[in-house]
């Protein structure tokens, strides 16, 4: 068995290691039938449109994973550039068709592909054993610098809500001084709970 105070250095230098920090996109705060475009900093949308539970959203069949707005692809797929490249990326969907998700870098080149597990997952009429708001996610550590997600090619087949990016390069601020002070604390703590 390790000694407790190993093991309690152990925790507080896992605790410092550095984590790559996710932006969430929710879509909350614009009213229904906005097309989105560029009101998200250093993102671009394509055929892209807000869509409203109990207004122009069939709650029922489409429910969104958070809030009340989602997204959808309005006159065909919805495309996404970034002005810095990410590493991650994911979004929760509803879809009548079967969903695909290609990523693409600065050079256009395609460098990550996912698919949805079924063919419609829609919460009244979708495929059996499928749930709505399937989370599909691209990775790629080399940089994606825009995604196409296609449904149907002319739109009007899928919502989405709740996206997460990585940006390339993005960690965790370092420790400041009073973070390595309370951690020098903490240490002293456990080394006299020792010796007592």
């Amino acid at each position: 068995m390790r000694p407790l105070h190993l093991t309690g250095v152990l925790l507080v230098l896992s605790a410092m290691a550095p984590c790559a920090w996710a932006d969430l996109i929710d879509f909350e705060g614009f009213s229904d039938s906005t097309p989105i475009t560029t009101q998200y900093p250093g993102l671009t949308f394509t055929n892209t449109i807000i869509l409203t539970s109990g207004i122009s959203l069939n709650e029922f069949e489409f429910p969104p994973h958070s809030g009340v707005n989602v997204v959808s692809d309005n006159g065909g797929p919805i495309t996404i550039d970034f002005a810095t490249p990410i590493t991650s990326f994911s979004a929760f969907f509803t879809y009548l068709e079967p969903l695909t998700l290609v990523g693409f870098n600065a050079s256009a080149t395609q460098v990550a592909t996912a698919t949805s597990l079924f063919s419609s997952d829609d919460a009244l009429f979708g495929d059996p054993g499928s749930s709505a708001n399937e989370l599909i996610e691209l990775d790629y550590a080399g940089g994606i610098s825009s995604i196409t997600i296609t449904g149907d090619p002319a739109g009007g087949s899928f919502v989405m809500d709740d996206l997460t990016y990585v940006t390339q390069g993005t960690t965790l601020p370092e420790p400041t001084t009073l973070g390595l002070m309370f951690i020098g604390i903490v240490l002293l703590g456990f080394r006299k709970t020792i010796k007592s």
